[in-house]
């Protein structure tokens, strides 16, 4: 019948009777005002004021309707007020996902703890898994994530992702280290199994030493760490946990085709709800703090 943001026209125009402080009242033109006053009338079909030489007044019917605009205002207001009142109380689970040797580290150090102590209402819930979690099926909320990313995301680099070949001590004590990439091909090799042949580091891996041995295939990062660790033969590895554990060494790289950007992404959809808003505002101000936990 009416545009309902007409009626704020209306009830300044009543308050004030006067096109030019109406105008003023709501920070616009005077000609803006009367325009859409006029607008209203001729939606309604009926005339609410009139023009005197003092000013404005309402007509019979524009006093009869204006109780019931009021009450509309007052409604526009509560509705206001509380979608306010519900941004600033922040409360809610966070449910994150990222690889299980992230949490660790972030859990380890004292930047969840920090959140929790910003915003004692929400909590973060983390949600382990290797795979690529659909973030659009509600699966998770907010992901951190190297490498390939959904283009139905948004999101913000946060650091970067950095590969390198790790061997443990006992492996060079007996095989010796390699020193050139092509080298690869004559060592036992660590891998990714088939459900991630797909993975960066795999497709790597069968590029530059397709005929080298595999003596173990896993199927997650931390799967790869293990094994490496165990001597069975040289992996390549984020810097972050290769770099963090005492009995590997750096061998080779980092290997620049393995380099890739950490991002925390989340669907657009919930960019703006308050706790991702929150989340996403507290890692970014992080950034530094985080680059030691995903970068080394």
């Amino acid at each position: 019948m009416f545009d309902w943001n007409d009626l704020k026209y209306f009830l300044a125009v009543a308050r004030r009777h006067s096109t030019i402080a109406a105008g003023k009242s709501l920070g616009l033109s005077q000609s803006t005002v009367h325009r859409r006053l006029s607008e209203l009338e001729r939606r309604i079909g009926r005339q609410l004021v009139t023009r005197h030489p003092t000013g404005y007044r309402l007509t019979e019917f524009g006093e009869e309707l204006r109780p019931y605009a009021e009450l509309v205002e007052v409604a526009v207001t509560d509705f206001e007020r509380r979608v306010s009142d519900t941004a600033r109380d922040l409360t809610g689970v966070i449910r994150v996902t990222c690889p299980e040797p992230i949490v660790y580290r972030m859990t380890k150090s004292s930047l969840i703890d920090r959140f929790h102590a910003r915003h004692p209402k929400l909590r973060v819930e983390f949600v382990t898994s290797d795979r690529y979690l659909d973030l659009a099926k509600g699966e998770a909320d907010v992901a951190f994530r190297s490498g390939d990313t959904d283009d139905e995301l948004v999101g913000r680099k946060i650091a970067d992702s950095i590969w390198a070949v790790y061997a443990s001590r006992a492996y060079i004590e007996r095989h010796g280290q390699p020193e050139r990439v092509e080298d690869l091909s004559r060592h036992l090799l660590v891998g990714f199994d088939e459900s991630l042949n797909q993975h960066r580091a795999a497709k790597w891996l069968r590029e530059v030493a397709p005929d080298a041995k595999m003596s173990a295939r896993n199927n997650s990062v931390l799967g790869l760490v293990y094994a490496v660790k165990s001597g069975i033969g040289l992996g390549a590895l984020p810097t972050a946990l290769g770099d963090a554990e005492p009995d590997l060494v750096r061998v080779l790289g980092p290997i620049p085709e393995l380099a890739r950007s950490w991002r925390l992404l989340t669907h657009p959809d919930l960019r703006r709800v308050p706790r991702i808003a929150a989340f996403f505002d507290f890692i970014i101000e992080e950034r530094e703090s985080l680059k030691s936990i995903l970068t080394g």
